[in-house]
């Protein structure tokens, strides 16, 4: 199964169409239960995710590849290699887990600070400790990948890729990443929900791209697509992207995003991508 499992809605209130704030406890294990019935086996979290990894060690996530993220290095840190490895212990302790599948850098960028180095062989050691199976990099924008150097090796990329947002393509990196063998884990492919709301409900300072609104809107109605199923569609249908990050806050959604997976969607409409970063960059929502 391509999908996998976001989780950030389990510990956040999370995404801008998200109605019903963090998911419960017990929806949670609904949710993972409904990924095991379906054989994803890849989860995402992350330290800064508030209690998504403690409520993924209450419920037990032994049988899946768990992924998590180590934040931005603290700016007092005086000891990078201690600071790398309380922060994973600490993380495997409330996952409670031996070992994670993927450990991703939320800030990138600090592999090229004076410490970059000493940063690096903290991770490498513990891969070598046999903590960490995979290193990786979380981006916001392909431009991060351009600036680490090739001494600094990783296994897994994770960064935003959906219908609005092809940088990832037009950039080369999505064929470079499945050329080295690294793997593409897509995210962000309902753009936080805003690609599923529709016309009535999306929030007034979207406005400003309506003539992009439109013509989804129209395509959508045109070929009496779900935006769900053409989303899904649209990500998976890439071969160079190893796996496609879904966060759901009920296990119904999950139930119908793994349907959508199953579901072919005839070619998009031209002309819906941009490269607005106001637009597909959630960071920038707040100043709109």
């Amino acid at each position: 199964m391509k999908l996998a499992l976001g989780t950030v809605q389990f510990g956040l209130d999370y995404g801008i169409a998200n109605q019903t704030g963090m998911v419960s406890i017990d929806e949670a294990g609904r949710i993972l239960l409904a990924a095991s019935n379906h054989n994803i086996d890849t989860l995402d979290t992350a330290i800064a995710y508030g209690e998504s990894e403690t409520r993924l060690g209450e419920i037990g996530v032994n049988e899946f590849k768990v992924i998590s993220k180590l934040p931005s290095v603290p700016d007092d840190c005086k000891d990078i290699s201690d600071w790398v490895r309380t922060s994973v212990a600490a993380s495997l302790s409330r996952l409670k887990l031996n070992k994670l599948y993927g450990l991703l850098l939320h800030r990138p960028a600090q592999l090229l600070q004076s410490y970059g180095d000493e940063y690096y062989a903290a991770l490498l050691k513990l891969q070598d400790d046999g903590l960490v199976q995979n290193l990786g990099l979380s981006i916001y924008e392909p431009a991060e990948l351009d600036m680490i150097p090739d001494k600094y090796s990783y296994q897994i990329v994770q960064g935003p890729f959906n219908i609005l947002d092809e940088r990832m393509i037009k950039s080369g990196w999505l064929n470079k990443l499945a050329d080295s063998g690294v793997e593409f884990h897509a995210r962000s492919i309902f753009l936080q929900g805003l690609l599923l709301m529709s016309k009535d409900k999306r929030p007034a300072k979207f406005d400003r791209w309506n003539k992009l609104w439109a013509l989804w809107d129209n395509w959508l109605l045109d070929m009496d697509t779900d935006p769900v199923a053409a989303c899904v569609s649209y990500a998976v249908s890439h071969t160079e992207v190893t796996k496609v990050v879904v966060g759901v806050n009920t296990a119904l959604q999950l139930e119908e995003i793994i349907t959508a997976a199953d579901t072919d969607v005839a070619g998009l409409p031209i002309n819906m991508t941009t490269n607005d970063i106001d637009l597909i960059n959630p960071a920038r929502w707040s100043a709109l």
